[in-house]
């Protein structure tokens, strides 16, 4: 049988090949993401970004709140990714000059309405953060790291304000700002290699105030101001609140091409890869024994099989033999096994090459929004294999209709997905949150839906089904053969929960890393690392599901065709299980609404990690299947 798997590997090898041949490796850059050199006094704006919250996962606009505004605001081009992520990156009044420190500098002086302070309020009660941009490196708190290392440690972005002994709320209205540069000896020009700020707040005294020339009795600009060493600015509404700032420059030692890695240490490394490799250890040495097992226990099985000379011999066999007719009767509800079947083909696919792209370096955190940019085109584009995956499938069941589970595969999946994060994006619209999805792109998403992944799974449908259909080892019995009462240990439920608790053992250390950077805010670019754990997911639910559908046909149950889907699926019921546990221990969320969008999000992650798992355990299993009944002499 044709696996829809190896024809999109070996194309994406190819044209991987051909790129490395053409792409020299040392002036390698990446799109949009290219090194910029700055000479002394050049231009330096800083961008603004949202304002985000680990306590609500609702992110805002910057100017959401009375921030200083520039004249026109301005919207930088975002691609997909950004977009679907929440980003809103916009111009600031905050403008540097290259390698020219500036101390006490005004950026705007603004009355707080009665709307703005509770906005501003609300907003510290929650942590919100705020986040800017320089040259494409977001700006970071720096603090003490825990194991006493001299390599720096990052928070992103800094807090909006902070809550008193009193209930009062006050404003980090002063922003000591650090940028690094990385110069070279006798060059001209230099690079931004860091972007610190120090956030304080401060109720900044004057005199009559100037707008065009404003000045300071709490500052001046040959003095800079440390944190702590003036009284505080509160919120209040009706009342004027001074925003200011100060800028270094420093020279640093850190390379253009090394200068996220700080960003990417902010977890306790140690750790991570300690866990990360006991996992990979515990579940090798396992898979290993699974394989070791069933390579003798079958060898023997069919030399025993195949020693039979007499008829009666046969019949005092017991075991997976005696189900020859009927293993390879249709299952029921055959259409829409065929429809996950595909689907988890397009998911796979879409998952190795984004592995293989993020491996390479094209989605690295400097490539803003590009990993959700990739996925989604990705998906779109793997519908071909989708379609082919399914029609193979059906008309192995020697189905008819392939238009009709075409139109399944089509619709079936992205429709619930699409109904699911279209009510999650009323709700976060409804928050007047900036996360929620604007009405252009979501009309962007259901174009290249119907424009482009829907076509591309009526072509490679179309293509498999006009292929002959697969032919099974054996031929089917037209009268079913009663299947005997299985031990309870046999029964549906309980092996198919059974089988998932080892896929599931394969990704949960790591899926702790990955819920961590998407929920709490952290940078994860350990791909290496996740395309390992991904092989062991392979690999693991493949032998998984041959184990217990080995053990299901002994016990003269033929019924596996649902069950091998099943079960490396239920692997997604602990996956879920798990992010329960995970929001309840690890995070801070106390509002419904945020506790839904999690929850409604990982609904989605698991139901698309059921269809993956499960089509692997599925194609395993059919593997497994058809060559041990192949491998048999049958009268």
């Amino acid at each position: 049988m044709a696996k829809p798997g190896e024809t999109p590997a070996r194309a994406f090898l190819a044209l991987l090949l051909f790129f490395l041949v053409l792409s020299p490796s040392t002036a390698f850059y990446l799109p949009g993401v290219a090194p910029r050199d700055f000479q002394k006094d050049d231009d330096l704006p800083v961008k603004v970004n949202k304002l985000s919250s680990t306590k609500t996962q609702l992110p805002y606009d910057y100017y959401f709140l009375e921030y200083c505004k520039p004249q026109t605001i301005m919207n930088n081009a975002e691609n997909l990714g950004e977009v679907l992520h929440g980003d809103r990156i916009e111009n600031s009044v905050y403008t540097f000059k290259m390698r020219r420190d500036e101390s006490c500098k005004v950026a705007c002086r603004i009355k707080i309405s009665k709307e703005g302070a509770k906005n501003f309020k609300e907003k510290i009660d929650d942590e919100y953060r705020v986040n800017m941009i320089l040259d494409n490196l977001p700006v970071a708190v720096p603090r003490q790291r825990r194991d006493g290392s001299q390599i720096p440690s990052y928070e992103h972005g800094f807090r909006v304000g902070y809550k008193g002994k009193d209930d009062q709320y006050f404003i980090n209205n002063h922003l000591s700002f650090r940028v690094m540069y990385h110069k070279e000896e006798l060059a001209e020009e230099s690079r931004i290699v860091g972007f610190e700020v120090i956030p304080s707040s401060i109720k900044h005294e004057y005199g009559e105030w100037d707008e065009k020339n404003p000045k300071l009795i709490t500052c001046n600009p040959t003095t800079k101001i440390t944190p702590g060493s003036h009284t505080p600015q509160e919120v209040a509404a009706d009342q004027y609140v001074v925003f200011s700032y100060d800028v270094t420059f420093t020279l640093s030692d850190i390379k253009w091409a090394s200068r996220w890695d700080t960003y990417l240490l902010m977890n306790d490394d140690q750790i991570h890869w300690f866990s990360i490799i006991n996992s990979l250890m515990i579940v090798l040495f396992l898979s290993g024994m699974i394989a070791m097992i069933m390579m003798r226990t079958l060898y023997k099985d069919i030399a025993n099989y195949n020693q039979l000379d007499s008829q009666e011999e046969a019949q005092e066999e017991t075991g997976w033999k005696l189900v020859h007719g009927d293993v390879f009767r249709s299952p029921v509800h055959s259409g829409l096994l065929c429809v996950y079947v595909g689907t988890g083909v397009q998911f796979f696919g879409m998952t190795l090459v984004t592995m293989i792209f993020a491996l390479l370096g094209f989605l690295s955190p400097s490539n803003r929004g590009g990993l959700m940019t990739a996925m989604v085109l990705l998906w779109v584009f793997m519908g071909l294999f989708a379609g082919y995956a399914s029609s193979r499938l059906y008309k192995m069941f020697k189905g008819t209709e392939w238009k009709k589970i075409t139109l399944k595969t089509a619709f079936m999946f992205p429709g619930i997905v699409f109904v699911v994060f279209f009510v999650l994006n009323a709700i976060i619209w409804g928050e007047k949150s900036s996360g929620a999805v604007p009405f252009g792109t979501m009309f962007a998403l259901v174009l290249l839906w119907f424009g482009i992944s829907v076509p591309l799974v009526f072509v490679g449908s179309y293509l498999g089904f006009k292929k002959p259909a697969v032919e099974d080892p054996v031929k089917t019995n037209k009268i079913p053969r009663q299947i005997p009462e299985q031990a309870w240990y046999m029964q549906p439920t309980f092996s198919i929960l059974i089988g998932g608790i080892l896929p599931f053992g394969a990704v949960f250390i790591e899926l702790f890393f990955i819920l961590t950077s998407v929920w709490l805010n952290q940078f994860y670019y350990i791909f290496g690392f996740l395309f390992i754990v991904f092989i062991i997911l392979l690999i693991t639910c493949a032998e998984i599901t041959i184990v217990l559908c080995y053990f299901q046909l002994c016990s003269e149950d033929y019924n596996w065709w649902w069950r091998a889907y099943l079960t490396a699926g239920s692997s997604a019921l602990y996956l879920f299980a798990y992010s329960v546990f995970y929001f309840f221990t690890k995070l801070e969320i106390t509002k419904f609404v945020s506790g839904i969008l999690y929850f409604g999000y990982m609904l989605i992650v698991s139901y698309a990690f059921f269809v993956l798992t499960g089509t692997i355990g599925f194609y395993a299993c059919l593997w497994f299947v058809r060559k041990i009944y192949a491998s048999v002499k049958i009268d």
